[in-house]
């Protein structure tokens, strides 16, 4: 699958509201910090905003990086094991 669009992370930001926003798009949300990974399935899960800040927003308020889309799945942090198997 081809990259359809790039966002530098620094360069264009994307605050806590847009970041939900985004998540609230996809069909289901992996959010990894460290060896942790969380799993959301949007539709069965139903996060409120304040719990999906917490796992996609970091300490600067920003979305964190690196994220990427792939068709309704939203990746955020990095974890190889979750890579292969979404991106693979």
């Amino acid at each position: 699958m081809a990259i359809v669009k790039e966002q530098h992370a620094k360069k264009e930001t994307i605050k806590a509201e847009g970041a939900i926003e985004l998540a609230r798009q996809a069909g289901e949300v992996y959010a990894a910090k460290g060896k942790k990974v969380v799993y959301l399935n949007m539709k069965k899960d139903q996060p409120d905003d304040e719990a999906l800040s917490k796992l996609i927003v970091g300490p600067s308020g920003n979305l964190r990086a690196p994220t990427l889309r792939r068709g309704k799945t939203l990746v955020v942090g990095f974890h190889q094991e979750t890579y292969e198997k979404v991106f693979g």
